[in-house]
């Protein structure tokens, strides 16, 4: 808390304001009060408890403001409570709230519809079929791939995070404690290493391994295990969210096309986290050329709403009526949200995410000859990774220096967390401006250089 308090300088509304003891007393009440009745399953970085928002800025109970770069967790794409999404849900929430899709017809699903349509990568006609949450969007997409090729096994990548329910959790190679203690799982589901040279099991040379890890996966995956002709699907994030904001080549996802293509083998791009905006692009599949013939999202669809999308080519949605539905997906007040969220990402949100992020990574590339701890910093747009080691040669992963710079950041008032192993991650609101971000960078380098002492 030591430089935190002070407070000679202005005070701005769109940066930090401390003015109590981290947790303060009235956020102190109501974490008590939370840990006698909620789930124990639910993870809690540092205590924050969230009273109000406003752009990328959270106030607690007690009047401390907080400069949130983690955005709801990837969520909120527009900002806290931006007035044009305020504006939108509470107009539908006017005229109505619920007859449930499924069974119905609102002209906002079919608006909604039309536009993700549009703007899926790739060229062609898609159909649309919309849930809750992002979990459920890979639930439906699997589904859609089993029901279309009539086959059950899958590909998919260590270090992945696609879920928690049964299903999309077979897919989940994130954590361990995601999986342990639940049993058997979907079968037929098989990992592979991701598209990063370090982490790879293999051990190719760094200028090749990326590439050559899926082609001897290929190889022996398809020579010994799995046979091609029983693959429905590979599910993949173009880029990694919780395994680490991992950013493959360009070049692997050309490779991974091509053995999808070579084997009839049905690709769906996991853009919970890295779509709608975030990359400084609509998808984060545009950045690599990567086409999928399903795409699941969720998370900044609808700034903050319960909302996802399956957004798929039509024959992979072949299915009949009653073969797959939500009573809530889709509902009009998250649709009217999605509607305007779309309309603020392309008129400027986009554009900002790819200048900040720029700016952001401009003032980040040199942390690793700087900062001996540091041992990479990646991403694209406001999607960035920071990685930190122990050794820079070694690239031992350094997990708790990761987690001591993430509370001494909570104690400066900035608001971000953990991904991968040993990974912090920005991820900011698309409102997010450049003061904001040099604050954040400057507190970050404060946080690292109190850390490493």
């Amino acid at each position: 808390m030591d430089s935190a308090l002070k407070t000679s300088a202005p005070v701005r509304a769109d940066l930090p304001h401390l003015v109590t003891p981290l947790p303060g007393p009235k956020a102190k009440k109501i974490i008590d009060r939370d840990h006698a009745v909620l789930s124990p399953s639910y993870t809690r970085g540092y205590p924050l408890v969230a009273k109000r928002g406003e752009g990328a800025i959270i106030e607690d109970p007690d009047g401390n403001r907080f400069l949130d770069f983690n955005a709801g967790i990837a969520v909120v794409a527009t900002g806290h409570s931006h007035p044009k999404v305020v504006e939108a849900i509470q107009r539908q929430a006017a005229n109505l709230i619920h007859m449930s899709g499924t069974d119905f017809y609102y002209e906002c699903m079919v608006d909604l519809a039309e536009k993700l349509a549009r703007l899926a990568p790739g060229n062609g006609q898609r159909r649309v079929y919309f849930g809750n949450s992002g979990t459920e969007a890979i639930e439906g997409a699997i589904k859609a791939a089993r029901y279309h090729t009539g086959k059950e096994k899958f590909i998919a990548f260590l270090g992945s995070f696609h879920g928690r329910t049964l299903g999309s959790l077979s897919f989940t190679a994130s954590k361990y404690v995601q999986r342990k203690g639940f049993g058997n799982l979907l079968p037929g589901v098989h990992h592979i290493p991701y598209g990063n040279c370090y982490r790879c099991a293999y051990h190719l040379k760094p200028e090749t391994c990326n590439v050559e890890c899926l082609k001897v996966i290929e190889d022996q995956l398809f020579r010994h295990i799995l046979p091609a002709d029983e693959v429905a699907g590979i599910l993949m994030e173009p880029i990694q969210g919780e395994g680490g904001y991992v950013v493959p080549p360009r070049k692997w996802f050309d490779e991974l096309q091509s053995i999808a293509h070579r084997h009839k083998i049905c690709i769906i791009a996991d853009e919970v986290q890295s779509g709608m905006g975030r990359t400084g692009k609509m998808f984060a599949s545009e950045h690599f050329g990567l086409e999928p013939d399903i795409l699941a999202l969720a998370k900044g669809i609808a700034s903050g709403l319960p909302l996802s999308a399956v957004v798929a080519r039509p024959e992979f949605m072949s299915w009949k009526p009653g073969a797959h539905a939500s009573t809530f997906g889709g509902n009009p007040v998250a649709c009217a949200a999605s509607l305007t969220t779309i309309e603020l990402l392309e008129q400027e949100l986009i554009d900002n995410a790819a200048r900040i992020g720029a700016h952001i990574m401009d003032r980040l590339k040199t942390w690793p000859a700087r900062f001996p701890h540091v041992g990479d910093v990646r991403g694209r747009g406001l999607m960035i990774g920071i990685e930190f080691v122990k050794n820079q040669e070694t690239r031992e992963r350094n997990h708790e220096l990761r987690d001591r710079v993430e509370m001494l950041a909570f104690d400066r008032g900035l608001l971000v967390l953990g991904c991968g192993p040993n990974s912090l991650r920005l991820c900011p609101p698309l409102v997010v401006n450049k003061d904001q971000a040099d604050f954040a960078v400057d507190t970050l380098e404060e946080c690292i250089a109190v850390a490493t002492r």
